[in-house]
């Protein structure tokens, strides 16, 4: 079979793919990405000592290093970016040479939020300690720390507010696991730097688990963001594969700090990369009850160095009371998208009656917010559950 064509609405093309047109494929990837990509649980050094490339089907083309590639559904369409407000955004970031997450990972949705005064900006470099195997962040070691990554994060933040009615930002980062607090000290400096420039900006903050350093995650709730995500990204059977670094009950355990501290929490997954419905419904029920505030107390933030991970301290069992048990607020779940050959195949396109059926059980059993659907994305309506969930209405009623 053939790869779909670039254009959703060119008819497939009957021919397979030249190999000058993989090799070009190929090339805009590395000169993207130089490292090596992160996500191939398979990559080796050496050559394979067998090849059995020849014997799937789906590789009979002549292209042996190219696997089928699903065709999209008609509902996985974005709409094309446009709009004044987008245009002003745009315009902004092109004068300054800003750059942001939107653009560089493509998303579906940035026309809309862009649209919406919503955008996302990465921290703390562009390499990742970590190989998770749905991401397309390069994987390898850092460059050194750069200290006045805050300061100019700030002003562009600025710029984007005073000039591009900037109304929310949502910040993430790479992991930092080489540094002693994963990089939480520039976290924290950056919010704060942002929130004195940006009077009236909501800020969202998606952060990683800092390798369970709970004074590295106080550092981030002393800022004191309006929302504080953190992704499980998906189910508990399958971060072997999605997430071999990554903890399942470490990431409950860093919402339920959150929560318990008085913080607005936020989660996301992805749907379609393994992953059965039942799994789906039995993550959200388990987000619920695993986050719950325990009234245990709030950490020191002078902690120093690498304090006792998460799940060395104890937690509340699943059915422990609170006085008001009030759990992790918002949930997102998406399709997941394959960004390229070396990263974990899709499994399924869900449809949007079934994200339509996530949405209900996620509301039924305590979220808040549920934003479900094949092109939700962590920063999809973003602004607005700040408005409904934070403080950021008062705040900026205080200032007129």
């Amino acid at each position: 079979m053939s790869n779909p064509p670039t254009n959703p609405n060119q008819a497939p093309s009957s021919s397979p793919p030249a190999p000058a047109e993989i090799d070009a494929g190929i090339a805009r990837t590395l000169a993207r990405h130089p490292r090596p990509l992160g996500g191939d649980p398979l990559r080796r050094v050496d050559k394979p000592l067998v090849s059995l490339s020849g014997l799937v089907l789906n590789n009979q083309s002549g292209a042996p290093d190219q696997l089928l590639i699903k065709k999209k559904p008609a509902w996985l369409r974005a709409k094309v970016p446009g709009g004044p407000e987008y245009q002003r955004l745009k315009g902004v970031l092109s004068e300054h040479k800003l750059h942001t997450v939107c653009e560089e990972a493509n998303c579906p949705n940035m026309g809309e939020c862009w649209s919406r005064g919503i955008s996302t900006i990465m921290i703390l470099g562009d390499t990742c300690t970590r190989a998770c195997g749905f991401c397309n962040v390069k994987t390898g070691r850092p460059p050194a720390l750069d200290k006045d990554e805050p300061r100019r994060v700030a002003e562009s933040m600025r710029l984007m507010y005073e000039h591009a009615r900037l109304k929310h930002i949502v910040i993430t980062s790479v992991n930092r696991d080489e540094l002693s607090d994963g990089g939480a000290g520039i976290w924290a400096e950056t919010i704060i730097r942002t929130k004195e420039a940006c009077p009236g900006l909501s800020i969202e903050v998606l952060i990683p688990d800092f390798e369970g350093n709970p004074a590295a995650l106080q550092m981030v709730i002393d800022a004191r963001p309006h929302i504080i995500n953190h992704n499980l990204e998906t189910v508990r059977r399958m971060y072997p594969a999605v997430r071999p670094s990554a903890k399942f009950d470490r990431s409950l355990e860093l919402l339920r700090r959150v929560k318990e501290q008085g913080g607005v929490a936020k989660t996301g997954i992805m749907v379609g990369i393994g992953e059965r419905d039942e799994e789906v419904v039995e993550l959200i029920r388990e987000v619920q009850e695993a986050t719950k505030a325990s009234g245990v107390g709030h950490l020191s933030s002078g902690n120093a160095g690498r304090a006792a991970p998460y799940a060395a301290i104890s937690s509340p069992s699943p059915d422990a009371q609170c006085p008001m048990p009030d759990a992790c607020d918002i949930l997102t779940i998406g399709q997941y998208l394959q960004p390229t050959r070396n990263h974990l195949p899709i499994d399924r396109w869900v449809t949007p009656e079934q994200f339509a059926f996530f949405k209900q059980e996620g509301l039924a059993r305590g979220f808040k917010v549920v934003e479900s659907g094949p092109l939700v994305r962590s920063s999809y309506h973003a602004d607005h559950q700040a408005d409904v969930l934070s403080t950021i209405e008062d705040e900026r009623a205080k200032r007129g």
